[in-house]
Formats: structure tokens, C-alpha cells, sequence
């Protein structure tokens, strides 16, 4: 699964009281306002975004890099996440394997994650190693090492990491399948890891086209937080980054997926499997849309915690499934809204099946109850308010605003926009969305085989 998650997911909290929730709203932001965010754009495009917080001695740099796997094409697939492996592996100062050990020399980790619209790269550390952080990316954004010895292993690496998450998890190979039938033109349709032909047929032309194009200056957004200062920030930036070239702006993805005319299934047989499980899409509107926090609250309404409707419903009260989620993730274009669930016990597929759709149609025909929104409201306010107690959570969710609502401000309005969706938006996103027109259905059992009618 994607790491791009919606606040209600990001901390469990259980069952708040219904008055919690407005209150969240004026302390929100207590803590950081959008004053406090400081922003500066180098002469090559390379933008960024500061918060000075003393409330400990470290700091983090998270660098968003605006690509994914929407932004490939057959033939290259796979190259997004190829570089998430690639950048650990040396540049022109620090060698193979350098880059860890000087960051942990100096005190501090890292970590990555490639999605479908970025690949970020997180940089945790004391504030005083902030001129060595500066340095080490400064190398591998410049000076990146790709020859084909490197490439071949990291190669070999990808395809292990490819064969082996395929066959360990039915989520991701559900979500590979589902991906392949509900998108026919969008990016989206192939998977972030990629098709094995590709990976098996990457040249060292591809990689450094790429690595030029979308690791350019001009294509990043790099958010520093913790206990620095703003003007030192940018001073480090302009003399470790500030000379790097930019490069011409990357292609645009101007695909847009056709809108889907009935329903999809696919069925995939796999001899490990002790029970069905089955995974549905269903065609929902990009993060910037209107309906954004709306759709979200289903996502909790559904699956937000132990009480959600799925869980109480398939889980306790019918024993139908033995586990059940919602997912909606965060994208720059049109995406899928998951719901997946693994059947109980002698529970047919077909039985599992309808009791998703018959909560599903409980959302789309009746209102939901003012407590039960409220209580998603302040699961969703309450998660945003710690994520953003911490420097890493402000980091990470000050470039995710940016990246994918197109403004970081509107961060600092999302508990307030949260508490605007009403009872008539459930239903409405309900009945536009989750439509049988509109869904596309994986089932993964040891004998593959077709369902019963429509439920």
C-alpha cells in the first residue's frame, strides 16, 4: 500500500466524546501558524519551505521529488522506485554506502517511500549536522553514480523485492490486478514497483534521463523543520544546491481516464490462499477536488476504527470477514477508493460480496447520525493535531499540502474544512461514487471463478 494516508488512519484514537471536536478546531494550529512557515525559491527553481522549532534539538529535511509512477511510460515502468534504491548508492564525495554511515556518524537516519505522483526522501538528525545533511544530498542530486555494475545489483534487489511482495502479500497483488482494470489510459493502471519486462529491460540511457529530468532542481520541494534558523537554512541551501542546473520542465500527464461505463471484475487463483478475499474500487475525484474531506469521512465512516460500519457490521456482527478497510488515498490525479475484506471461515465470496455492498448502500440511502459524523470529525481533527505536535509531522504534512492540495496554507484550514462536511455530502459522494457503473472488483481465491448476479 501506498504510504499517502487520510489523518483518520495516521492515529487510532477510539471513540472521542462529540464535543471534542470543535474545540480541536481553535487549537489546531496553536503551535504553528502559516506566518510561521518560512519560503524561498533558488535562482534554479528548487523550492523551500522552513519552520524553526526549539522544542527539541534536532531536525528533519523531508525532499519531495514531483515524480512517480504517473510519470513513466511502458517501457520504463518502475523507474520511480528504482531511484528510491538508486540514491543510497554512492555519488561523486561519498561512495557506495557512504551516505548512511556519514549521517549516522553525524547522528541521524533516513528513510524514502516512492508513491504514484513523488518519490520523498526523509532525513532525520541534530540540528547541528545540518550542514553535512546539506552536503550529502547536495551529491547525489548533482553527482549520483549510475554504471551498470550498481545498476545491475540494485537491479536484482528490485526484482527480488517484486517477486517476493507479490507473493507474500494478496493486498498488493490484489491492488496490482485492480489497478490493471479499473484504469485503461491513466499511469495509474501499472503498479509503482512496475512491470517485470521493464525492470528487466532498464538501459543506463533511461536512468540517466531520468535522474537528469526528474531529480532537476527545478522539480523538487524541500521542507527543513526543527531547531534551525530560517536565514541559515537558505544560506546552506544556495551554496550546497544553489548551482546544480535546472533543467526543462518535465512533460505534462495530460491523460485523463475515460469515465467508466459498468462494472469490471477479475479473478485471480492462488493455491496459498485459505480463504477468498476480495478488493473493490471505485472512480473518486483527485485531493484538490471539493469533495476531498467528504470522501474521506467515509473512509472513516467505513473502516476508521474498531466501531467503523464494515468492521461492526462484517466482522462482529455477521462474522462475515475476518478483516476489513477502506482506503482513499491522497493523489494529484483521479484515483480509486479501496475497500478490501478476507472472508471468515466457510463464508462464500459471494456472501462477503453483498454484506460490503449492503453497508455501502446504508451510506447512500440514509443520512448518517450527527454523533457518528461528529465522531469521525474528531478522530480525523485529533490525528492532524498530533501529527502536527511533532517537527516530523509538520515536515511531512507541510509538503503534502503543497504537493497535493497546491498550497501548504491550506493545512492550517483543514480542521475547519473537516467540521464543514455534512450528513447531505456523505450521501451525496455516496451516490456519485460508489455506484455499480463505477466499480471494479478483484476476487483472490484457490479456484478462481465468477460470482453470482449483481448485489
Amino acid at each position: 500500500m501506498q504510504k499517502q494516508q487520510s489523518w483518520s488512519r495516521k492515529l487510532r484514537i477510539g471513540l472521542l466524546s462529540v464535543g471534542i471536536g470543535m474545540g480541536l478546531s481553535m487549537n489546531l494550529s496553536a503551535q504553528t501558524t502559516a506566518e510561521d512557515v518560512k519560503t524561498f525559491t533558488l535562482k534554479n527553481g528548487m523550492e523551500f519551505m522552513v519552520v524553526e522549532d526549539d522544542s527539541i534539538p534536532n531536525a528533519n529535511m523531508y525532499l519531495f521529488w514531483k515524480v512517480g509512477s504517473r510519470n513513466e511510460v511502458p517501457g520504463i515502468t518502475g523507474l520511480s522506485h528504482f531511484f528510491e534504491h538508486m540514491m543510497f548508492n554512492g555519488a561523486k564525495k561519498y561512495g557506495p554506502k557512504q551516505f548512511d554511515r556519514v549521517m549516522e556518524a553525524s547522528g541521524g537516519a533516513n528513510n524514502a517511500y516512492t508513491t504514484e505522483d513523488v518519490t520523498v526522501y526523509t532525513d532525520w538528525f541534530p540540528a547541528s549536522a545540518l550542514e553535512t545533511i546539506f552536503d550529502l544530498e547536495s551529491d547525489r542530486i548533482a553527482h549520483l553514480k549510475i554504471d551498470e555494475k550498481m545498476v545491475e545489483s540494485e537491479r536484482g534487489v528490485v526484482t527480488s523485492e517484486r517477486s517476493t511482495g507479490l507473493e507474500n502479500s494478496n493486498v498488493r497483488l490484489m491492488m496490482m490486478e485492480l489497478k490493471g482494470i479499473a484504469f485503461r489510459a491513466h499511469p495509474y493502471s501499472w503498479p509503482v514497483i512496475g512491470h517485470q519486462s521493464d525492470i528487466d529491460n532498464w538501459s543506463i540511457e533511461d536512468l540517466r534521463d531520468y535522474h537528469r529530468r526528474y531529480y532537476a532542481p527545478n522539480n523538487g520541494l524541500v521542507v527543513v523543520a526543527g531547531d534551525v534558523n530560517a536565514k541559515e537554512v537558505e544560506r546552506l541551501a544556495k551554496k550546497y544546491l544553489g548551482d546544480i542546473p535546472a533543467q526543462p520542465e518535465p512533460r505534462k500527464i495530460h491523460t485523463v481516464e475515460p469515465e467508466q461505463k459498468g462494472e469490471r471484475r477479475a479473478y485471480v487463483q492462488k493455491e496459498s490462499v485459505s480463504s477468498p478475499n476480495i478488493m473493490m474500487g471505485f472512480h473518486v475525484p483527485n485531493t484538490r477536488h471539493t469533495d476531498y474531506y467528504a470522501l474521506d469521512m467515509v473512509e472513516s465512516l467505513l473502516s476508521g476504527d474498531d466501531s467503523a460500519r464494515l468492521t461492526r457490521a462484517l466482522v462482529d456482527q455477521k462474522q462475515l470477514a475476518t478483516n476489513v478497510w477502506a482506503y482513499y488515498p491522497q493523489s494529484i490525479d483521479p484515483n480509486i477508493f479501496y475497500i478490501f475484506a478476507t472472508a471468515a471461515e466457510g463464508v462464500t465470496v459471494e456472501k462477503l460480496e453483498q454484506g460490503i455492498i449492503e453497508e455501502i448502500n446504508k451510506l447512500r440511502n440514509e443520512l448518517v447520525s450527527d454523533r457518528e459524523l461528529q465522531k469521525v470529525k474528531n478522530q480525523a481533527q485529533v490525528g492532524l493535531y498530533h501529527t502536527l505536535a511533532t517537527i516530523n509531522g509538520k515536515a511531512d504534512t507541510l509538503g503534502t499540502y503543497q504537493i497535493y492540495f497546491g498550497d501548504y496554507k491550506k493545512m492550517f484550514d483543514a480542521s475547519k474544512d473537516m467540521a464543514k462536511v455534512t450528513a447531505e455530502d456523505v450521501k451525496k459522494v455516496m451516490n456519485n461514487y460508489f455506484r455499480k457503473a463505477n466499480r471494479s472488483v478483484v476476487v483472490l481465491d484457490k479456484h478462481a471463478d465468477s460470482t453470482e448476479g449483481d448485489k
